[in-house]
């Protein structure tokens, strides 16, 4: 068994879901959480400060599931980032699970 987690902003949440139904993992659970970028600006003018910050509304999903079917919603989430020319590409990684109950 394999823990899957993805996150993304929250304006992709209608694809993600539709990733999960294409990669027939039917169970999966989402978390709305704050993103945060800093930018470093080369121009020290166009800020006040020296970085700049972005803040992003965004979402975590996971689930926990076999082998094959992560393998399968990774391949869809490369295909999604490949199409996508957002700066806020989909992240996802995978962690063995060693025991549960």
């Amino acid at each position: 068994m394999k823990l899957l987690m993805i996150t993304s902003i929250t304006e992709f949440e209608k694809d993600i879901c539709a990733l999960f139904k294409n990669s027939q993992i039917e169970v999966y659970s989402t978390y709305d959480i704050r993103g945060h970028k800093l930018q470093k600006r080369e121009n020290i003018q166009n800020n006040w400060f020296s970085a700049h910050r972005d803040n992003f509304d965004s979402k975590m999903y996971f689930t926990f599931t076999s082998e094959e079917l992560v393998e399968t919603m990774l391949n869809e989430v490369k295909k999604y980032n490949a199409q996508n020319t957002s700066n806020n590409p989909v992240k996802a990684i995978v962690l063995d699970i060693e025991k549960s109950v």
